[in-house]
This record gives structure tokens, sequence and C-alpha cells, in this order.
């Protein structure tokens, strides 16, 4: 089945965290990851805020790298922003957790969510999507 990430999931991968077992086995679970284009871009600076200019951050920097070329990653072209606008003002969602969301709508179908942002939760499962979260055991 095809893994839809998003950042607030996808950071656990390169820092510590409680969920970060989890994510790492649903990850594990599922060969194909696909992430929107904006995800690398916030990933590596949440990563530079978290860790600040540290070995710390330059290892983590090159995880990032490392692991990009297993990503797929859905481009932000005008029909994806544009959807996003639609399901952040029908959701109430950021622009971020809109373009994510946007992003792995554009998949086909069986799709794989994975979050740890809640608010996204309910907007994923009304498209569709099987969302997999901490929340959902």
């Amino acid at each position: 089945m095809t893994l839809a990430i998003d950042t607030s999931a996808l950071l656990c991968r390169y820092l510590p965290d409680v969920r970060r077992r989890f994510v790492a086995d649903v990850m594990a679970d599922d060969t194909r990851w696909v992430v929107s284009a904006l995800a690398r871009t916030e990933v590596l600076l949440a990563l530079h805020q978290a860790s600040g200019a540290s070995e710390r951050q330059r290892s983590s920097w090159d995880g990032v790298r490392s692991d990009w070329e297993l990503f797929w990653e859905v481009p932000l072209d005008g029909r994806c922003l544009s959807r996003a606008t639609e399901l952040g003002a029908r959701y109430g969602l950021s622009v971020v957790d809109a373009i994510h969301l946007a992003s792995a709508d554009r998949l086909p179908r069986p799709v794989s969510y994975l979050t740890l942002d809640r608010r996204q939760i309910p907007a994923a499962a009304e498209l569709g999507l099987h969302v997999r979260s901490p929340a959902d055991g």
C-alpha cells in the first residue's frame, strides 16, 4: 500500500520522540512512501530549529538527504494548491496541513496517511485515507 506521510510524523524519524518506534514500524510496513514537495523543506527547517547549528543537526540533515531518494514527491502545482484551499476552508486546516492532505488526496487509492497531528485525522478519514496515527491504536 502507498503510505503518505505528513511532516509531523516524518520528523519523528529523525528526532528523539516517544512515537518514533510507532512511525518506524508503520513506515516498515509500507514500501511506497509519498510526501508533498513541501515536506523536505519543512523537515529540514524543523530539524534546524530543534537542533541548532550542531553536529546533531548535520547528522539529522544527512539522514534526511540519504533517505530522500526513497520518497515519491507529489508536486505542488496549481491543481494541488487549489485542492489545498478547498480542504483548508472545509476543515479549518492550516495552509501546511491542507497542502499535505491535498497531496495525499491526489494518490490512487488505497492510501494510508501517517500523521501525528490530530487536527488532520477527521479530514483524512473523510477523504477515504486509511489514517495511521498513535491514536488509532
